[in-house]
């Protein structure tokens, strides 16, 4: 696996059709019916190919954008970075925190289960100040939560690690907690550059991981962020991050693309909805119709801003798992160089260009003309990554804000 990033990136970019994108093996017998039925779906599928967004390149001649004019657009009044911050502001929410310590250490990404739904609700995803919710397979998503600020003593159920893992490590420079990885994306995990600070659950006991005995193998794993932080800096390898592209600004932007009252998001196999709290003045979040809660605080989740990441899924040559003479096989989301988007804040919607123009780089936002920054609301981000608009199946997948 030796190389530059996009060599490396190279020995995985053979296309496999959507035909092969099927759920995940599942050993409760009761979830059999739901895998066959999405299975069928997909199949369903199979004669029409996934297509390349007009703006991507094809995988085996990825390149950086062209290079951009040198003119910036000033930064508005009272707006915190995207690349200076006071020291006591965390750089992933804008807010302040009362122990400045806690900004020395690493943030910690935790693979999150989704699905089945036996593992809502989840334990302190509430609590994380980022968390990217994606596709997993069989058309059901997984959660990465970027942790920073807070490291809850029960975070869970914790899974395996997907490819875009991969990519949020390097650009959090965190630790990742998870559960372990298919062949071919533990392979990409221990040849990166943070295979030291990557923390396979299945290697760990107390007080690291553990299993809940009051709930089904393999959805029962739980990690202890705060001890693991406190593993990792005995190892050596929790230093201090440099964070930086995040910007943050309290008055809503102008120029906004209409009102954000709720957003419905539809994976294939999953549905979210946001719901704007106007007496908050942040979004509600919903799973498959019912609230969704935090099981360590009984409350319902919610984020100052939902960020819906429009970006290219390739399938790879990875097998996550074989069901039935099923094979599913990892997906890639390119989340590189840069994209389109819709910022869901204070009520309102707009319309932005996502950034990330080097692996170490965090995704930053400007406006749809690429002229100026876009501000996130200082707070929790929750980033709902989906296919383009052209390679969506119409009839399972969308986005409609109201």
């Amino acid at each position: 696996m030796a190389g530059t990033y996009m060599e490396r990136k190279q020995n995985i970019k053979r296309t496999i059709p959507i035909t092969h994108m099927i759920r995940r093996p599942i050993r409760l017998v009761l979830l059999a019916g739901l895998m066959l039925f999405v299975s069928a779906c997909f199949s369903a599928l199979a004669s029409t190919p996934l297509p390349l967004p007009p703006t991507t390149t094809a995988q085996s001649t990825l390149a950086p954008p062209a290079t951009r004019p040198a003119t910036e657009s000033p930064i508005r009044a009272g707006a915190i970075g995207p690349e200076i911050y006071p020291p006591d502001v965390n750089p992933l929410t804008g807010l302040r925190v009362d122990d400045v310590s806690l900004l020395a250490r690493r943030p910690v990404i935790a693979k999150i289960s989704n699905a089945p739904p036996l593992v809502r609700p989840q334990a302190g995803i509430g609590a994380a100040d980022l968390v990217f919710e994606h596709y997993a397979e069989g058309g059901l998503t997984r959660f990465s939560g970027v942790f920073y600020s807070n490291m809850p003593q029960r975070v869970g159920s914790v899974r395996s690690a997907r490819l875009i893992d991969y990519e949020l490590v390097p650009m959090y420079q965190g630790l990742l907690a998870f559960s372990g990885a298919s062949i071919g994306v533990e392979e990409y995990i221990n040849t990166s550059e943070f295979a030291d600070r990557a923390y396979k659950g299945v290697l760990f006991g107390l007080p690291y991981y553990w299993r809940d005995e009051n709930i089904p193998v393999p959805h029962n794993m739980f990690v202890n962020l705060e001890a693991l932080s406190q593993l990792a800096t005995q190892d050596g390898v929790n230093t201090t991050p440099t964070l930086r592209g995040m910007a943050f600004l309290e008055e809503a932007p102008p120029a906004d693309d209409g009102a954000a009252h709720s957003a419905d998001i539809r994976y294939m196999a999953t549905r979210v909805r946001w719901d704007y709290d106007a007496a908050s003045n942040r979004y509600l979040r919903f799973s498959d119709g019912e609230a969704h809660l935090d099981a360590n605080t009984g409350e319902q989740v919610s984020a100052a801003n939902v960020l819906i990441l429009f970006a290219n899924h390739r399938f790879t040559d990875i097998v996550e798992s074989v069901f039935q003479d099923n094979v599913s096989y990892s997906i890639e989301m390119q989340l590189w160089f840069e994209g389109e988007g819709i910022l869901l804040r204070d009520g309102r919607q707009y319309r932005v260009q996502w950034r990330r123009p080097t692996r170490e780089s965090l995704i930053s936002l400007r406006t749809i003309d690429g002229e100026n920054l876009m501000y996130f609301k200082p707070g929790n981000t929750w980033i709902q990554v989906v296919r383009p608009p052209e390679q969506q199946d119409s009839n399972t997948e969308w986005v409609r804000i109201e």
